[in-house]
């Protein structure tokens, strides 16, 4: 039992890195914007909020680094592809190239760095309750956190008119213009919350998670997150189920290692890009399903003189 508690405990851990950033990536698709830099968001994130932690010795302000971080490479993405009019998934690409390159560089003298003792949490003092206490009741807050964030961003956009008109943005923004909406701003407002939430993601990465900094330590959790947004036909509810889908099949292969099951440790180390792939081809094989709750606008330019 306390060998399952623990997969458990680890599972959500895991599962609250997928889940933060596939809900900034969530949020950019529902304003019609596709960002494929999420892997280069959260690298530089992660060292960001590592660094900050280093200096400072709050782990706060690593998350308020890695947010900061995330946000402003955002804010250049969407001034780019909104603004400019530059192809979406080609600046995206270089926004990951140029993440991936720039962390390692900025990341050189913290390699060896080392961050200060992590807390130790015990909710409601139920931590040493069998199985209970430590699956469920000894997480960070950002575990929560990310559970919560799924139901307020659901409520939002399915509540509340401001998430009405974010939706209209990415389903139609010539009727949104029309209709005097600042679709450009909003769009902008939107690709730097999600970036922000990815920022979130990579400094909770190398803070709490690791905790430590070493070069392409994000190791394609981007991209896993960017599929969950598909996975999940874009509803947050399904994209926090998928991610803490894709966290416990990350720690399996640990959870297997360590009950001595003999099978090849690079066999259980693809199996959460394995998860991806297959998943992915199996929501392909409905196309029809996939446009139904996909943004009609999704990586569309939006011109407003045309």
């Amino acid at each position: 039992m306390d060998a399952y508690a623990l997969l458990l405990a680890a599972t959500l851990n895991a599962g609250t890195v997928l889940a933060i950033a596939a809900l900034g990536l969530l949020i950019n698709e529902k304003a019609g914007i596709v960002n494929l830099g999420a892997e280069g968001l959260m690298l530089c994130a992660a060292i960001a909020g590592f660094a900050a932690v280093v200096h400072t010795g709050s782990d706060w302000a690593g998350f308020a680094a890695g947010m900061a971080a995330g946000a402003l490479l955002s804010a250049v993405f969407g001034w780019l592809v909104i603004w400019l009019g530059t192809n979406q998934y080609a600046t995206g690409l270089a926004l990951s190239l140029f993440g991936v390159g720039f962390s390692a560089f900025a990341g050189i003298g913290y390699v060896q760095a080392r961050l200060p003792e992590r807390p130790r949490f015990d909710w409601l003092g139920l931590g040493d309750v069998p199985f209970i206490g430590p699956a469920l009741l000894r997480q960070h807050p950002l575990v929560y956190a990310g559970m919560l964030l799924a139901l307020g961003l659901a409520w939002f956009l399915y509540r509340t008119r401001a998430g009405l008109v974010l939706r209209a943005v990415g389903e139609s923004p010539q009727s949104a213009h029309a209709l005097g909406y600042p679709v450009r701003r909003i769009r902008l407002l939107a690709v730097v919350v999600g970036g922000a939430l990815c920022g979130l993601a990579g400094a909770y990465l190398s803070v709490i998670y690791t905790p430590l900094w070493v070069e392409g330590m994000v190791a394609g959790k981007g991209w896993i997150a960017l599929a969950l947004t598909t996975f999940a036909t874009w509803r947050p509810a399904r994209v926090l189920l998928g991610a803490y889908l894709f966290g416990g099949v990350t720690m399996l292969q640990f959870h297997l290692q360590g009950q001595g099951v003999q099978v090849p440790s690079q066999f259980l180390s693809m199996l959460p890009y394995l998860a991806t792939v297959v998943v992915l081809a199996l929501i392909s094989r409905n196309p029809t399903w996939i446009r139904v709750n996909m943004p009609a606008s999704l990586g569309k330019p939006f011109h407003p003189g045309s």
